[in-house]
């Protein structure tokens, strides 16, 4: 299959948007390391919502989708459906906090809640492990997407389609920094959702399967349709809802739906305007992310059911694939081969933008680290702002080049990436309650790593060689999760806290709930420092994340039984998600938020 000279307009144009974005910002963007990796914390909900959504859009994500309901239907899904837990608690709880520290990376923030050389040693090496090693691979297993992308949709070979568009994204990333990046995933977010739920509807229409109502009608597709899981086989639900609703959402470290809120999401939120365009800009992420998005990607899975029953059927019709990267996930790129000219253009520079959107916002992510939390914190303490973002330009180029060299040379990221993330599990819980429990310190949380990893890697590659107590894999997790916990929880009264002065430092100007905090207010007023408890409403703020969930899961609920055509449960689910909406549109103005300078 080729694409015409039509769809390659579509694919040129929005190549030369982003070039002309990168290029229009770069003089503010220059200004500053705040306009560089923040534009000036001056941005709106709405914008960092959408930026939100769509760097979580990667070229390989519908691949995912559609990897899922192949194998194991519409409910492994739930995989990542439970991390909307977390993001529901980053969006009442946390986003003000973030907003409210300041700062301009959240690494910095170790050195804010932390004292000493623990600190310090914390900050820096995360600064270098997830501004470097982490996001190189996150970038690498990204590149090796848009090579499967560049041999099945593009016909071309996959590594100048990685050339091309890595080249661009450097370009407008180096140019405009963290502006540049959002502006461009606007953009995106309306491609993608024009180009997705477009090319669902014309997929739906292909002879073979015939519309929706056949495709539901299909034997083999009624057997993938259901939302969750058979509830009368453990080997189903446990794995599949259990775990990801019981432990996975605050036990891992997962990127852009870290527990307490993280990496890029907490980049977005430093960025906003003040308190409630933070919390706006998360609230619109995870409606959009979980409950708005799938719809297209899961319809176009269970039609590829159809079109492509089998791997064989996926490596007749593209014999030149490598048999390596042949897998139920090419499924989705391999149905919009049957688009037509023009649609097929619309959709490809979708998935060629979501490539760049994660590229950059990863490269913009990363120099932030490098620059703000190694480079100025360690190296140079007295560097204009003109060095540092000169410093920043290199390490975009620098972190770039790593990326793009790393997916050129991968085959299979998914072991790689599966590794590095072994090195946050079960360390969740410490980032949700080191906000709020004033004993937790920086030895805490290296004790916390140093014990995920041995455990994970124990888990991971000696366990099953013992042939000691053989376990599934959800048991892995929750003991792995359980060991972790009790270890880093013991290992709070065996260290030393950190020293008050901090403590009342972060007290001061974060104001957490005063609950885990009353030993160190308590000090300062026989210290005749004056510290204000800050009474908090926790309470509230836990009921409107739990709300929040559910009037998000309705959504996604009812958008697939109306799809289903069944009433009843659509009705229930309809009624669920707005009785939640009204809810959360009535204690809005209750949230209370504080004025933060820029």
């Amino acid at each position: 299959m080729n694409l015409t000279t039509l769809d390659w307009t579509i694919i040129g144009a929005y190549f030369l948007f982003a070039l002309a974005v990168g290029i229009g910002v770069s003089r503010s963007a220059g200004k500053d390391v705040q306009e560089f990796f923040l534009s000036g914390r001056n941005m709106p909900w709405w914008l960092l919502g959408v930026s939100m959504v769509a760097t979580t859009f990667s070229s390989d994500t519908p691949n995912l989708v559609t990897g899922f309901v192949r194998e194991d239907g519409v409910a492994k899904n739930w995989s990542w459906w439970a991390f909307l837990l977390t993001g529901m608690l980053t969006v009442f709880v946390y986003a003000k906090l973030w907003r409210r520290a300041n700062i301009l990376t959240d690494i910095e923030f170790y050195e804010l809640r932390y004292s000493g050389f623990a600190a310090a040693f914390l900050r820096g090496f995360r600064a270098l492990y997830l501004g470097l090693i982490f996001n190189v691979m996150v970038m690498g297993a990204v590149s090796l997407a848009a090579i499967k992308f560049g041999e099945i949709i593009l016909g071309i070979p996959g590594w100048q389609t990685l050339m091309i568009a890595g080249s661009i994204t450097l370009a407008y990333s180096a140019f405009g920094g963290l502006t540049a990046v959002v502006v461009t995933d606007f953009v995106l977010f309306v491609l993608a959702m024009i180009g997705s739920v477009w090319a669902c509807v014309y997929l739906l229409g292909l002879p073979e399967v015939g519309g929706l109502g056949q495709l539901l009608e299909h034997p083999e597709v009624q057997a993938k349709l259901s939302l969750v899981p058979d509830l009368s086989n453990p080997s189903q639900w446990i794995p599949l809802l259990l775990i990801p609703l019981a432990v996975q959402w605050w036990a891992s470290y997962y990127p852009g739906a870290e527990p307490g809120g993280g990496g890029y999401i907490a980049q977005r939120m430093f960025s906003a305007k003040d308190e409630k365009q933070a919390i706006g800009a998360t609230l619109f992420f995870n409606v959009a992310h979980y409950a708005l998005r799938p719809w297209p990607w899961i319809l176009i899975g269970l039609a590829s059911i159809i079109v492509f029953p089998t791997l064989d059927d996926i490596q007749a019709a593209f014999p030149t694939l490598s048999a390596g990267k042949l897998g139920h996930d090419v499924a989705y790129p391999a149905m919009l081969t049957r688009l037509p000219p023009g649609l097929l253009g619309l959709v490809a520079a979708s998935l060629v933008a979501a490539f760049m959107s994660t590229m950059s916002t990863q490269i913009n992510l990363g120099a932030s680290y490098l620059v703000n939390d190694f480079y100025q914190r360690f190296l140079k303490p007295d560097a204009s702002q003109k060095e540092l973002v000169t410093a920043g330009r290199l390490f975009t180029i620098l972190s770039t080049v790593l990326g793009i060299s790393l997916g050129l040379m991968l085959t299979d990221a998914s072991q790689a990436f599966n590794l590095l993330l072994l090195l946050g599990a079960g360390t969740g819980l410490i980032y949700i309650l080191r906000w709020f429990w004033w004993r937790i310190n920086a030895l805490t949380e290296i004790i916390a790593m140093v014990a995920s990893l041995i455990i994970a890697g124990y888990f991971t590659f000696l366990h099953d060689k013992t042939g000691f107590l053989p376990m599934e894999d959800w048991e892995k997790i929750i003991l792995g999760a359980t060991l972790t916990t009790a270890i880093w929880i013991v290992s709070v009264f065996f260290t030393p806290p950190t020293n008050q002065e901090t403590l009342v430092a972060f007290y001061r100007r974060i104001r957490p709930a005063a609950a885990g905090w009353k030993p160190v207010i308590e000090r300062a007023h026989a210290e005749g420092i004056e510290l204000e408890a800050e009474p908090g409403q926790l309470p509230l703020e836990i009921a409107c994340m739990v709300i929040g969930c559910l009037t998000v899961y309705g959504t996604l609920f009812a958008m697939g039984f109306w799809l289903y055509g069944q009433t009843a449960q659509a009705t229930a689910s309809t009624a669920v998600a707005l009785g939640g909406a009204y809810f959360l549109f009535r204690v809005w103005g209750k949230l209370k938020t504080q004025k933060v300078e820029a």
